[in-house]
């Protein structure tokens, strides 16, 4: 099972990614080992997160959320911060 998944960072901004162990790769950010940039934005809390078969259809998730503006992901997914 494959997952799309949207990351609160402390500043605010949000990070994008896909994964096939969420709270795996959710740990791997939180501690400097996941994306180059949640090393320097830390992650504070998932805030989406979608479930696919393969990865295949969750990395085309991920490429069209990521095309997203900030505000049409917010908007769209309904997002809620803390």
């Amino acid at each position: 099972m494959w997952h799309i998944y949207i990351l609160q960072c402390v500043d605010g901004s949000l990070y994008t990614g896909a994964s096939n162990n969420l709270e795996k790769r959710f740990l791997d950010h939180k501690n400097g080992k996941g994306g180059h940039y949640t090393r320097s934005h830390k992650p504070v809390k998932l805030i989406y997160k979608e479930q696919f078969d393969t990865q295949s259809e969750a990395l085309k998730r991920e490429s069209q959320i990521k095309s997203w503006r900030r505000e049409k992901k917010i908007s769209i997914l309904n997002l809620r911060f803390i």
